[in-house]
């Protein structure tokens, strides 16, 4: 069984509350759930993320993954405690600049000749 740590919404309209709950993939969002393990109340702010790091720690450690909004909301808290893989990302190194537009576009110019100009071309040079 595929397990997630997902929010669940509750609270009234416009004004909502989350429980961070532990729940089989295929549950609806504000459906069953294994286990609570946290609260968000996005309208006092990110400081009333209350959480039990043990439990969390050990969904983690026996494969839960987490979702999305989880994961980006937890961000800070996991690098203070220096849970799981949040280690920061190593950057790639940068691409080589690509010439101008400009240029080459005026070198491709010149090698472009319509059939009328190829006569033109034709009759100058039979002239001369």
């Amino acid at each position: 069984m595929a397990t997630v740590i997902r929010f669940s919404r509750h609270g009234s309209k416009k004004k909502p509350v989350y429980r961070m709950v532990v729940q089989n993939h295929t549950a609806p969002r504000d459906g069953r759930f294994i286990e609570h393990i946290g609260n968000l109340n996005p309208v006092k702010g990110p400081e009333s993320l209350v959480i039990k790091r043990d439990r969390l720690e050990y969904w983690l450690s026996v494969g839960a993954q987490m979702s999305d909004s989880v994961r980006t909301t937890l961000k800070p808290k996991m690098k203070e405690w220096q849970i799981g893989n949040m280690a920061p990302k190593v950057a790639k190194a940068p691409k080589a600049p690509k010439a101008p537009k400009e240029a080459t576009a005026k070198k491709a110019a010149p090698a472009k000749k319509t059939a009328a100009k190829k006569k033109e071309t034709e009759k100058e040079a039979s002239k001369n």
